[in-house]
């Protein structure tokens, strides 16, 4: 099926949807940052008003097909507006460019009133319109100090806006109170039985009638489609078709009729079911905007995050962390697991992203479509392949753990900004983007990326934060072991002592050369000073042979300085260039990505030797 079909479905199976608190918004309606809630009572008299919190703002609101894609003109919303819709003596108060609002108000007044002499009228549409049809909302809003008027002109002043909103462009939403009736809802953006009385009526209106693209029926369609599909204050729309002087289409179709036709009522729970979709269960990277959802609604894991994020639900032990790739494969199986229970043989998994293409235009970034079974064998193969011994800085030791997308990004394409490494955010979509089918699909992780994480981790002294350095090592390590299952080969996690390729090996040189020289320095030094070793850790990467006489002849005076302790830092050095031929030691060509591998390994060895003997001393 194609995604507008799957929306269709998730629309059909879930109307009338709360979950999460976000609703499933109903056929002819969308939302509106309200700043005024204004409350009459059935009888059309004018009760009280207040200012509407940002937190509250959101209000959903009936809309027509012209209200609902208005952006110049006159075309009224059905019910709740802006003040120039809705207030008869709207040019009495306003000081803006648009004082006569005759237009505006007449166009809204005569819509309300048909829906409300219809025969689908709802009490709190004929309660709306009687007090309405008297004129004097900006005068009931100025007498209860919900607007203020300047004292010499009796207009409404500029500086004072309501939630950064000049007053008069205000959008009001109505409360209704029942003095017969004290069971129905008086809040109208909440009231179900006033969505149901504008659906129908709004059918009643619509005759346009034509053959629908996506359900091959003959009904009442459309050629203006919803926006605010990423938020409320969204104005680009996927679908379009107001190319009336550029025609897009010529040469191909004589008009938008033959481009495009869309029911009325699939576009709407098509829209409405994305917005939903996005609101509940998206991420959003800038523009861009991603959505994962099962055909049944299941629970889906979210792919963006490392898998600790999972964890925590399984172990909320705050010190409980997989110090080994066994543990941590086993986590990583009973979370997939969990998640399996719910899917029944055949379900689907779907992953969408949008993002702005023009000014306006909303484009389907990515797609996809995925048997359950497929998607979690690829996510749980993506944490386990990905995954990296990494030091754990509040747990102060290393712990076994794979990487979130947003981080393999920024550590690939960002700089240190202070102590924290950013990314520029269309890069970050960008990656995040290409990353995606590498966590579902199974597709091999981009070399481009890969080789831009070396690059950064082989530039310490671009970083002023040693833990940052550290963790563009640590996905760099993670993100070349996972590059290379894709030629079949699996690289362990921990040091290999039976490894002799030479990039490796010079790795396990350049960690022996750092921790020694590290191990010299006094106390309040460590982790302030630079060692040689990554000082010349560039230079290293490129030109190992000749950089490595460099910084073995700088280490000789931190191996003397450290005594007895010497011996086995000398043991290492020799033990490690034991393993390499001549020729192999000789070769000055630049180092392949194993020696970042050989690097941590010998580190994380070093660390896990140092933390034992300390263990042995303090039980003696």
């Amino acid at each position: 099926m194609s995604w507008t079909n799957e929306l269709y479905k998730v629309y059909e199976d879930n109307c009338g949807s709360d979950a999460d608190g976000v609703q499933l918004l109903p056929v002819s309606h969308s939302t509106q940052n309200a700043q005024i809630e204004l409350t009459v009572n059935d009888k059309g008299e004018f009760v009280t008003a207040r200012t509407v919190d940002k937190a509250e703002a959101v209000t959903i609101i009936p809309v027509t097909e012209d209200s609902g894609a208005r952006s110049s003109g006159i075309s009224p919303m059905p019910f709740a507006d802006k003040l120039v819709y809705i207030a008869g003596d709207y040019k009495n108060f306003a000081s803006g460019k648009r004082v006569d609002n005759s237009g505006y108000y007449s166009a809204y007044m005569e819509q309300l009133k048909r829906w409300a002499e219809s025969e689908f009228s709802h009490p709190a549409v004929r309660a709306v319109y009687s007090y309405l049809e008297k004129g004097c909302i900006m005068q009931d809003l100025v007498k209860c100090g919900v607007m203020k008027c300047d004292a010499s002109t009796g207009k409404l002043t500029e500086k004072d806006k309501i939630a950064g909103i000049l007053q008069e462009d205000s959008f009001v939403r109505f409360r209704v109170e029942y003095l017969n009736d004290i069971d129905r809802e008086n809040a109208t953006w909440k009231d179900k039985s006033l969505y149901e009385s504008f659906i129908s009526f709004n059918q009643s209106i619509m005759v346009n009638k034509q053959l629908c693209y996506a359900t091959g029926k003959v009904l009442p369609v459309t050629y203006k489609h919803p926006a605010k599909i990423r938020n409320s204050g969204d104005k680009a729309k996927l679908i379009s078709s107001n190319d009336e002087s550029g025609f897009t289409y010529r040469g191909r179709f004589k008009g938008k009729e033959e481009a495009l036709s869309v029911s009325y009522d699939f576009s709407q729970k098509m829209h409405n079911a994305l917005k939903w979709l996005l609101t509940k269960q998206g991420f959003n990277l800038g523009s861009l905007s991603i959505t994962v959802w099962a055909s049944a609604m299941q629970p889906v894991p979210n792919i963006m995050a490392d898998s600790s994020v999972c964890y925590m639900d399984e172990f909320p032990d705050e010190d409980f962390a997989p110090d080994t790739e066994a543990i941590h494969a086993e986590l990583v199986r009973k979370i997939i697991t969990g998640y399996k229970r719910d899917y029944s043989p055949g379900a689907k998994v779907m992953i969408m992203g949008v993002d702005a293409a023009t000014t306006g235009r909303l484009s389907v970034s990515m797609y996809s479509e995925l048997e359950n079974s497929a998607f979690f064998e690829n996510i749980q193969k993506w944490h386990n392949e990905t995954a990296w011994t990494r030091f754990d800085a509040k747990k102060s030791r290393p712990v076994v753990k794979d990487f979130s997308l947003y981080e393999i990004a920024k550590c690939a394409f960002g700089t240190e900004q202070g102590d924290r490494i950013e990314c520029k955010q269309e890069l970050m979509s960008e990656t995040v983007l290409r990353l995606i089918p590498c966590v579902t699909e199974g597709r091999p992780i981009p070399k481009d990326i890969v080789s831009a994480l070396c690059h950064k981790a082989s530039n310490p002294l671009a970083y002023d934060n040693v833990y940052n350095h550290r963790t563009v090592l640590e996905t760099a390590c993670g993100m070349v072991r996972k590059y290379n299952t894709k030629n079949g080969g699996i690289i362990a996690m921990g040091y290999d002592p039976n490894e002799t390729d030479r990039s490796y090996l010079y790795g396990c040189l350049l960690a022996a050369a750092d921790a020694a020289e590290s191990s010299a320095y006094d106390k309040e030094d460590r982790g302030k000073r630079i060692t040689n070793a990554r000082r010349y850790w560039n230079s290293f990467s490129a030109h190992p042979c000749r950089t490595w006489k460099v910084i073995e002849e700088r280490l000789q005076p931190y191996i003397n300085k450290l005594g007895a302790k010497s011996i086995r830092y000398e043991k290492l050095i020799q033990e490690i260039m034991g393993k390499m031929t001549m020729e192999a030691f000789n070769d000055d060509s630049p180092l392949e990505s194993a020696y970042l591998l050989g690097y941590s390994h010998f580190m994380s060895k070093i660390y896990t030797s140092d933390k034992n003997d300390t263990a042995e001393n303090e039980e003696d």
